[in-house]
């Protein structure tokens, strides 16, 4: 049994796409889900430490106790929580990217966008 980790937008449309571009990447069984609204940009600007407080103790839910080795943000098309255009949705995840790996420098942290045809892509 195995697991990874997705740090996703609440937004019941990018659920299943990345939980199944997980699934496929990493051969994994199941994918903890940690959802927020516009959550990439929630850890790029890291102004409400509270919430990213609440997001970390998830991660480390997933990771300590799944013991999750993979874990993705992911930015969406079209997402209320973060209503920025496709760039600055990339550099949103980038940045949260870093933040993550800051805290958990041990799982491998990547990011994602899902664009407006639900496809899953890494953003490097």
């Amino acid at each position: 049994m195995s697991f990874c980790t997705a740090i996703n937008c609440m937004d019941g449309r990018v659920q299943e796409p990345v939980i199944n571009y997980l699934k496929k990447k990493y051969k994994t069984n199941y994918v903890d889900m940690i959802t927020e609204p516009g959550p990439n940009k929630i850890l790029a600007e890291g102004s409400d430490d509270k919430l990213i407080e609440s997001i970390f103790s998830r991660i480390e839910i997933s990771v300590k106790k799944h013991g999750s080795k993979h874990i993705a943000i992911i930015g969406h098309f079209d997402c209320a929580g973060n209503p920025a255009n496709e760039e600055e949705q990339w550099l949103h995840t980038f940045e949260a990217v870093k933040t993550v790996k800051e805290r958990f420098n041990n799982p491998e942290v990547i990011g994602l966008w899902v664009n407006k045809n639900w496809d899953v892509t890494e953003i490097k």
